[in-house]
């Protein structure tokens, strides 16, 4: 199977992001997101009238899950700003430098 995948990135021109054996921590990363979102978007708010409804609720996820979501480790703020602030003191940094 893993020969056929890399054989299909390699035949779309698509670099693989999977390093050594056992090193495939973004793709646990994506696993956790995609679990996540199939709990609290598909499961819960389905049954779907049609693909739309299902795009439509994935958009505003997406939204609420960068834009509003409150997470504890970064000080109860939104991803979206505290990435906003993080870049703004980078950019006071090097303009001090």
């Amino acid at each position: 199977m893993s020969i056929r995948y890399t054989q299909r990135l390699a035949d779309e021109g698509i670099e693989s992001s999977v390093g050594s054996v056992g090193d495939s921590y973004d793709n646990a990363m994506a696993e956790t997101i995609n679990g996540l979102y199939k709990t609290e978007v598909i499961r819960i708010q389905g049954p779907w009238r049609n693909i739309e409804a299902v795009e439509f609720a994935t958009l505003e996820w997406v939204d609420w899950f960068n834009n509003r979501r409150l997470l504890e480790p970064i000080g109860w703020v939104p991803p979206a700003e505290y990435e906003r602030v993080f870049y703004l003191g980078q950019n006071a940094l090097a303009k001090a430098a």
